[in-house]
């Protein structure tokens, strides 16, 4: 297995972010009377501001509103981060530290907007290790169709083939895979099912996992 580059998901595999976002949904959609949102979230996990937002339509119909709704949410989870910083992920600093002296080509595939990417890693001090960020701003579909992860390739130029993909969600997985990608699982709050472990050339318990493989 010929490797070149390295392309990471950034919510639940960089950041324990994945979980935080749900409490903040879980805590405003409590507020707000919205029921079954431990049903709802999982689906959007991995998914970009449009296509959750349609999932959203279709899951509670015209009852709620959106907006609104992920505005609170946003509120709730920023307000966390001021307060608490942002929780990293064992072993990122370690792995990116690693993949940047072996000389490998790093980049961000993350279907968070760019803003809220960028402010994520410049306050966790690791936006100098990533060469080139793309987010889910970018791409009208995001995971899991691998838009943006070919988009992200031809941004690193590399071949799919040639490049790992780090996620933590099945749709991360699923994107990585459809684009002839080298999936890796990391898992977050979604424990791997038989898909996964057929879609995914590895799984890993955490980064430091990744970087054993790396070693060898």
């Amino acid at each position: 297995m010929s490797i070149e580059a390295v392309i990471f998901d950034m919510d639940g595999v960089l950041f324990d972010t994945e979980k935080l976002c749900m409490d903040s949904w879980i805590a405003i959609a409590g507020e707000r009377n919205i029921p079954d949102m431990e049903v709802f979230f999982p689906r959007c996990i991995g998914r970009n501001l449009t296509d959750t937002r349609m999932l959203f339509g279709e899951f509670y119909g015209e009852l709620y509103d959106y907006e609104e709704f992920r505005k609170q949410a946003s509120a709730w989870f920023h307000d966390y981060i001021e307060k608490n910083g942002m929780p990293m992920k064992k072993g990122v600093k370690e792995l990116l530290e690693y993949l940047q002296r072996g000389g490998y080509k790093i980049g961000l595939a993350s279907s968070t907007s760019r803003h809220s990417v960028e402010d994520h890693l410049e306050r966790a001090g690791i936006r100098g290790y990533f060469q080139s960020l793309t987010t889910g701003d970018m791409v009208e579909h995001s995971k899991p169709q691998p838009d943006i992860y070919l988009m992200a390739c031809k941004s690193l130029e590399v071949n799919p083939a040639q490049t790992m993909a780090i996620e933590d969600s099945p749709n991360g997985i699923r994107a990585a895979h459809a684009a002839g990608m080298i999936p890796v699982m990391v898992p977050d709050l979604i424990a791997p099912d038989q898909e996964m472990r057929e879609k995914s050339s590895l799984i890993c318990h955490d980064l430091l996992e990744v970087m054993r493989f790396f070693e060898k």
